[in-house]
């Protein structure tokens, strides 16, 4: 099934998608370290959200398919850029579940999580290193 989007330049190096499907928008400036100005999410920074927002997706499909009480997911991620070329190096993510699931279950949503489809789509050359433990997920990472 294909998923239509467009791009389109705004402001002096910004880009605007549109999500066909929904028309959701989403806009994206080059980081201060890449002559851009920081302002939103870079292509790459989308590239690394979109590992942590598959298995978390990923996880709560799963819970639901197989009747595992999973009350909230979570996750913190750090991207680090290889220099040259300048490309994702390494992904450091880990995943808060929110669950008093038994060991075998928490083991189940695991293993789904790290088949997630994004993950599976990243190149051998991008590390990833995830982590998953139990927690009480709020939307502050603090």
């Amino acid at each position: 099934m294909a998923v239509a989007m467009h791009g389109y330049s705004v402001g002096p190096l910004g880009m605007e998608v549109v999500h066909g499907p929904s028309g959701a928008l989403v806009r994206t400036e080059p980081p201060v370290d890449n002559g851009g100005d920081g302002s939103r999410f870079s292509p790459t920074d989308l590239c690394a959200a979109s590992l942590g927002v598959c298995a978390s997706t990923i996880l709560r499909l799963t819970a639901a398919r197989l009747g595992i009480e999973l009350r909230g997911v979570g996750f913190t991620l750090e991207k680090h850029m290889n220099a040259s070329p300048r490309r994702l190096g390494r992904l450091v993510v880990t995943y808060t579940l929110e669950t008093d699931c038994p060991e075998a279950d928490f083991a189940r949503l695991e293993a789904a999580g790290r088949a997630c489809p994004v993950r599976l789509s990243l190149g051998p050359d991008v590390v990833v290193e995830e982590s998953y433990v139990r927690g009480l997920v709020t939307a502050s990472t603090d």
